[in-house]
């Protein structure tokens, strides 16, 4: 008998030193952060059936859209790419309807942080493979030296209680790239020297400024009667704000907005406003990039009174003292957004850099090709508080996308960027950082480290073609072509054939929503098609004809190109048959004009030129076409 009790210990010693402890956890993704991209990096690596971990040192889910309280939309009214359309229909039906969310100038898409943090905590809750840890922090991250091990092993602090988590993919989805600092990426902060990136409008010498921060407040219109005016803050100087707007403001050489005008920039839904105002109002300098926690704490302390400062001046000397901080929105102690809302940070060195070059004329480089996330908004910097940063004259901008490579740190492996710390120069950082663009960008690296996991590679080894085509699937966009919807009928046919060069967009820029136009129901000249079919595949010789490209002129190029590759076509007789029904075209009609999204849809269906693999830069890895291939 004592014997068997003996070997029952033995074994249940044995049970107990082999069987993770609650204290240990393991999972295939691990997303840490605060921002934006960490919260649907987080969804869209469950949703693509990786189980995943968020870390989060925040209570709310959304980053700077919510927790920062910076809930008026900059950008992407007219491209609702994937997760970024998901959420704004959310909204739309929370208040009403489109033109519910107009409330204020600045944006078409304006809402209560709170009811932001709620839609999105819903989408997460959606999905049974998603574990989010809030409120905790991380403190140590170590790459596992055996390949047999996960990648990752990362300690975290939640609840006061220590506990380790491994990873197969580590992605940082924090504001400043601070796990990319731990885990030894390497990066650029402030303003890069023309010389280093190309752009002629760049800085002579760089330099570590970066731009201003904000720490965000909400108001609320408590009634004329109302008096909510917040205790005199320390250090209060009016006339460092007379030029906020106009009532005040004596200096001549200052566009100042009327003061009512100031207060509806971010004017939400139920009587609240966004106090996130540039000139002379509440924008603050520190770079606290390199400071540790409690720096960082004293710093965004001063962040945070300058914003009372600005508070108590509208409240006193504009006479606005019915308007005080909003008690439903921030579960802050000093009713403050809960982080501070950072325009910059880390730049990782990504295994391609986007500069604004590849912007103004995307054709002169191939990067677009390797295109994941679209963005409309011009190149806008924050430097009120830094008047002597030097001034750079940012050039106007069509509308963009986001290669793949800047979300790959060239030195790392098994690592991905879910935020602001994406690798592209700080001119292009005044365009892309927009809460549009890093909902996208969290995305896809939520899809890439889903496949990685599931490839059992590095997410630099997953083919690019592959990820797109799984993006688009997500409603995703690889190009920002402003009249082609995720409603259109070939959608995926115009985003397919314009990701490869054969169709080119036209880019235009405009006020404050950039566009680039594809033109679907527009006509291409024959010899355009053939330059372009040339420069693609110069094993294509055609005569040159200065026609307008028919329908039949179309059919009997692309299936000249295809008999070249020794393409299974389809049968002749059935053409018709299949242009109507499976193709979605309509009647076939030889003998008009061919229109540019029937084009995409014949190149998309016969040649398949979107499945030859690029590589990071977008040049195709093999010259001419391969035989086309099912993507898994």
């Amino acid at each position: 008998m004592k014997i068997n009790n003996c070997l029952l210990w033995l074994l249940l010693l044995c049970f107990l030193a082999c069987t993770p402890t609650t204290n240990e956890l393991q999972t295939q993704v691990l997303v840490i952060g605060e921002g934006t991209g960490a919260t649907t990096a987080a969804i869209q690596s469950a949703r693509s059936g990786a189980k995943t971990i968020l870390v989060t040192p925040q209570p709310w889910l959304g980053g700077m859209m919510t927790a920062a309280g910076v809930s008026a939309i900059d950008g992407n009214h007219q491209l609702p790419a994937g997760l970024w359309g998901e959420f704004r229909d959310s909204l739309r039906k929370h208040y009403g309807g489109i033109d519910a969310l107009a409330t204020g100038w600045v944006s078409n898409t304006q809402f209560e942080p709170s009811i932001g943090n709620y839609y999105w905590k819903q989408i997460a809750a959606r999905e049974p493979n998603l574990t989010i840890l809030y409120t905790t922090k991380w403190e140590n991250i170590v790459a596992a030296q055996d390949t047999n091990q996960p990648n990752w092993s990362v300690t975290i602090i939640e609840n006061g209680q220590t506990k380790k988590i491994t990873a197969k993919i580590l992605i940082d989805g924090t504001d400043l790239g601070d796990v990319a600092a731990a885990v030894g990426a390497t990066y650029d902060v402030g303003m890069d020297a023309k010389a280093k990136t190309l752009e002629t409008m760049a800085s002579e010498q760089a330099n570590d400024i970066i731009q201003d921060l904000t720490y965000v407040v909400i108001l609320k219109d408590y009634g004329k009667q109302a008096d909510k005016t917040i205790a005199k803050p320390a250090g209060y100087d009016a006339a460092s704000f007379y030029c906020a707007c106009q009532t005040l403001c004596n200096d001549d050489s200052v566009k100042a907005h009327p003061c009512e005008t100031m207060l509806t920039y971010g004017k939400l839904p139920n009587n609240k406003y966004m106090i996130n105002w540039p000139l002379k109002g509440n924008d603050y300098y520190v770079n606290a990039i390199a400071m540790n926690d409690s720096d960082r704490k004293a710093a965004f302390e001063k962040a945070k009174n300058k914003t009372l400062q600005f508070l108590y001046f509208i409240q006193t000397e504009l006479g606005y003292k019915h308007l005080g901080i909003a008690a439903d929105e921030f579960p802050s102690s000093d009713g403050l957004a809960l982080m501070p809302y950072h325009r910059e940070g880390r730049r990782v060195h990504g295994l391609v850099q986007l500069n604004v070059n590849h912007i103004l004329k995307p054709y002169d480089f191939n990067l677009y090709r390797t295109g994941i996330a679209v963005g409309d908004y011009p190149i806008d910097h924050h430097h009120y508080e830094r008047p002597d940063a030097p001034v750079i004259e940012f050039p106007k901008v069509p509308s963009f996308n986001i290669p793949i490579g800047a979300l790959i740190p060239k030195n790392i492996e098994h690592f991905l960027i879910a935020d602001k710390a994406i690798s592209v120069t700080n001119i292009v950082n005044g365009a892309s950082r927009l809460q549009p663009v890093m909902i996208q960008v969290g995305q896809v690296a939520g899809i890439l480290a889903a496949m990685a996991v599931k490839m059992e590679v590095s997410p630099k080894a997953v083919p690019i073609r592959a990820l797109q085509e799984t993006l688009l699937a997500a409603n995703g966009y690889l190009m920002p072509f402003l009249d082609v919807p995720p409603s259109h009928l070939h959608f995926h046919s115009i985003q397919k054939i314009g990701a490869t060069g054969l169709l080119k967009g036209t880019g235009i820029p405009y006020q404050w929503a950039n566009q680039t136009w594809f033109y679907p129901d527009s006509t291409i000249l024959f010899n355009e098609f053939v330059v372009a079919i040339q420069q693609f595949d110069s094993t294509v010789i055609e005569k040159k004809v200065n026609l307008l490209l028919s329908v039949e002129m179309a059919i009997d190029l692309v299936w000249t190109w295809a008999a070249i590759k020794q393409y299974q076509l389809v049968n002749p007789a059935d053409l018709a048959t299949i242009w109507k029904n499976e193709w979605n075209l309509g009647e076939l009609d030889w003998n008009r004009p061919i229109k540019r999204a029937e084009l995409a849809v014949l190149l998309d269906n016969i040649i398949h030129p979107f499945e030859q693999p690029i590589d990071f830069e977008g040049n195709f890895i093999a010259h001419g076409l391969i035989a086309p291939f099912t993507l898994k």
